[in-house]
Order: structure tokens, then sequence, then C-alpha cells
């Protein structure tokens, strides 16, 4: 019975180790894939993109009618057509010198780190050159790294204007925040809808209650009856006051036709583009705008499509209006300086060391050093699976954390062995026992200060500091838990009659 316990611990750190070192891999098409998940390696390690971003020097023409105000309009006119209209045509830097500050600079590098830490970008490095204004950007290379750079010189000018005056009714200055919301209609069945829930501030929420009272279906109407009944009256003599009369019925009937009730609309831009034209139903009291992006679907992959380019578009109205249009002067991946076959080299000197640590256990502890090498090389294998699915994002200090680990489990391993093998009869259930409880108290008394300051690392803003931290809190953790559940096992099955 003795034996089965054993060999069955054995066996399950084989399989372990098997999985965490050569992986599982299943047929996906017509290809094999490791279905074990990858490590998430910090910018040291596996490079990055670089980013720069430059303050837009050009200008752009601008049409402007005889009192100064701007033109909008989408036909190129000549300037004769200009002259005849009385517009005349400005170039009008996109950037004026008077944004062109410090304080601007460092604005926009602030708000760019924020639509960062909005869309998950995670990791990654800004700097700005108040000379110039020029933004450097560092992130990790991943599927999400271009949808992250295509956000990054978005101006974000929201804007409510009357769809017909132009008038601008709110914009930035209003909102308080915007996130994502999606749901289905469970009456219609027509699958999920996604949603970008603006919310707007104390002044803000007043302005959209104005304007959902005044913007609702049926406002605009016209009521030209009786200024058509007088004018007639006093333009009509007495010969021809039948046909008028028919007339004037007649204009009236198709002029209230004309001008029956017609519905004021309001239009919401982004960056100049319309995003929708629309009236309210009722008016709108919390201070809240759900706007539907995309049709509802029932398609998984059109849904996360749509979450996606809510979630850029929300990152940027949430993180606030660039204050200077930027350029995308540069956009390259930099490969790390360490390369796959440091780390391979790296990985082969940790092995041969812990070889040799293992071949000193069974010298100085015969069978209890060879079960606990056994159940070291569980742990290691556990440890890189912990480390992979708990998303730490592993960096050279990092890689630090996990030889340190491994260090810290060999002394304390060979804490417990020499504790059981200075007892007078090593052999007993009741020594080995002891043994490991005084071990465990000795050894992680003095261990508090350090997981301290490993916590303390785990917080840090600085990612590679960060990452230190969160590789030795879960090699603490295990060095814990699995000693006690595997090693301490072992050496207890060992030690029975």
């Amino acid at each position: 019975m003795k034996k089965v316990k054993i060999i069955t611990m054995i066996v399950l750190i084989i399989l372990i180790t098997m999985v965490s070192f050569f992986g599982v891999y299943t047929q996906v098409q017509n290809r094999m894939e490791n279905q074990v998940k990858e490590y998430a390696l910090d910018m040291d390690l596996d490079g990055a993109r670089y980013v720069r971003l430059s303050v837009n020097r050009e200008n752009t023409d601008v049409i402007k009618d005889a009192d100064g105000n701007e033109v909008e309009t989408d036909e190129e006119m000549t300037d004769e057509q200009l002259a005849e209209k009385g517009y005349t045509k400005e170039s009008v830097p996109n950037n004026s010198e008077d944004v062109l500050t410090v304080e601007n600079y460092e604005k926009s590098k602030k708000i760019i780190s924020e639509r960062l830490e909005l869309q998950g970008a995670g990791e990654y490095e800004i700097s700005v050159d108040n000379e110039t204004g020029d933004i450097l950007v560092q992130i990790p290379e991943n599927e999400n790294t271009d949808s992250f750079v295509s956000n990054m010189n978005t101006i974000g000018n929201f804007e409510i204007i009357d769809a017909d005056t132009k008038e601008i009714l709110m914009d930035n200055n209003d909102i308080k925040s915007v996130n994502v919301m999606y749901g289905s209609n469970s009456s219609t069945s027509t699958g999920t809808t996604v949603y970008m829930n603006i919310e707007f501030d104390k002044e803000g929420t007043k302005k959209l209650e104005n304007i959902s009272n005044t913007y609702v279906e049926g406002t605009d109407t016209t009521n030209t009856t009786s200024e058509d009944t007088n004018t007639t009256t006093e333009n009509t003599t007495n010969t021809e006051t039948e046909n008028t009369t028919d007339n004037t019925t007649s204009n009236e009937t198709n002029t209230t036709e004309d001008n029956a009730e017609t519905t004021k609309e309001i239009t919401l831009k982004i960056d100049d583009q319309e995003i929708m034209t629309t009236s309210f139903d009722e008016p709108i009291e919390n201070g809240r705008l759900q706007l539907s992006m995309g049709t509802a679907t029932t398609d998984v992959n059109t849904l996360q499509d749509n979450i996606a380019q809510t979630s850029a578009m929300a990152s940027v109205l949430d993180s606030g209006k660039l204050p200077i249009q930027y350029d995308i002067k540069s956009n390259e991946y930099i490969l790390s300086d360490i390369t796959n076959t440091h780390i391979a080299y790296l990985a082969l000197v940790v092995g041969i060391v812990l070889l040799i640590g293992f071949i000193i256990f069974v010298i100085r502890y015969k069978v209890n050093g060879l079960l606990s090498a056994i159940a070291f090389i569980g742990l290691i294998s556990l440890y890189l699976l912990v480390i992979r699915y708990t998303n730490v994002s592993v960096s050279i200090q990092g890689i630090v954390g996990i030889i340190v680990t491994f260090i810290l489990n060999y002394i304390f391993i060979n804490k417990i062995l020499s504790t059981i093998k200075k007892s007078e009869d090593s052999k007993k259930l009741e020594t080995v026992k002891e043994g490991i409880k005084e071990s465990y108290k000795e050894f992680f008394m003095k261990l508090i200060p350090i997981c301290i300051s490993v916590i303390a690392f785990c917080f840090a803003s600085w990612t590679t500091i960060s990452s230190f931290g969160m590789v030795m809190f879960w090699g603490i953790a295990l060095i814990a838990l699995y000693n006690y559940l595997i090693t301490a096992t072992m050496l207890k099955v060992k030690a029975e009659k």
C-alpha cells in the first residue's frame, strides 16, 4: 500500500511535468496545436512596438462667408465661384501656435496614456519631448496592438448639434464618463446589441434634458392658415371673392399638408464624422445617453468585433479630447536584444545546477533525498504552469524571481531533510512529522520580511518590478502549499510501517 501511494504521486508528477515542458497537442484543421498557454513575456524579452507621434504642421483650407463664419461645403469651388458668393478661402494651420505649449504636450501624453489603460494595453512606456511635442510610445506586440495605435492620435472631438442650424448643443466638456454595455431584447430575440453609454456631468445632464424635451418627434409645426386668409381678404375684390375663396381654401389645404408636423433632429458627431441623426421619444432626465453601436447579432465573432470597436471609441471619449492634432510619424516593431537562444542557455545552466543539487540530495539523504528531488521536479513543472495561467508578465526580473524561488525551495527541502536526519530515529513517522513541522515554522518565520516586500512589489506601477513580485508571490505560495501536500506526504508515506 505504501508503494502504491508513492508510485501514484510519482506518476502524477510525471504527468504534470510532461504537460508543462512538452504541452498537450490536439488537431486543429490540418495541424497540431499546443493547447497549453504560452508565457506572457515582457517587452524586454518579447520586443515591442515603437510608435512616434509628431505634431501636425500642415494647413487646411477653410471657406468663410462675408461675416467671417466658416462655411461647410463638400463642393469644390473655384476662386470665381467663391467671389460670386462672397466667400473667401483661408489657409489655417491645423495646430495654431497658441496650442503648441508644454502644458498641452503633457496633457496629450496623459490622455494617450489613459486611453491605453482604458483599452487594457497593460504594460507600456510613454514619453514626450517638450521641445518638439513628439510623443514616443512603446507597447507590447499582440493582436490588439494595431487597434491601440489607431486610437492614439484620434482627436476625440464630441459634438451634439442641431441637424438644421448646425448649432453646437453639447460637447466634450459635458461628458463625465463613457463605458460599454451590451444586452439582448428577449421580446424580439434578435440577438445581443452593444451600447455606448455616455454619462454627462451635472451641467450636461441639464442640457441633455432640455435637448430631449425640444428635439422630439413632431415638435416643428408651422400654421399658415390665418396668415393666408388675411392676405387673401386684403388682396381680393368683391367680384373675385368666390374664385379667390376657392383658391385660398385649396392653398390652405396644400399649405397645411406641406407644413404638417415634422421632427427636429440632432446629429451626433465624433471628429466631424456623423455617427447618427435622430430625435428623442421621451425626455432624458438621468443624464445618460445610450447609443446602440451596430445591429443586434447572435454571431460571437461579430459581437466581439462590435464590443472591441465600441470600447475603443468609448476609451477615446472617456479620456478626453486631444488639445493638439498629431500624426503617426513612425510605427515599427523592434525585437528584444535577448533571444530565445540566450534563454535556452540560461535554462540549461539552471537545469545543470538543479541536477547537481538533486544528486547531492540523493547522496546525503538516500531515499528521502530521491523522493524530495522527484517532488522538486513536480514543483518546477507546476510553478511554470501557474505563471502561464495567472497571466504573469515575465520580464528579466521575473526570470530572476523564478531562479530565486528555486533556490528558496532547495533551501527549504534541505532544511526538512537535515532536520529529519538529525533526529535519533529518522525513520519513525512521528520524527518525520515533527521535523516537517519544525522546518515550516523556522523557515517561514524568517521569510516574513521577504513576503511583505513581495506583496508590495506586486502592486508596483513599474511592470518589471511587479513581474518580479508576482513571480515571487506564486513561488512562495507554491513552496508552502505544494511541499505540504506532495513532498511532506511522500516523506510521511515512506516512514509509515
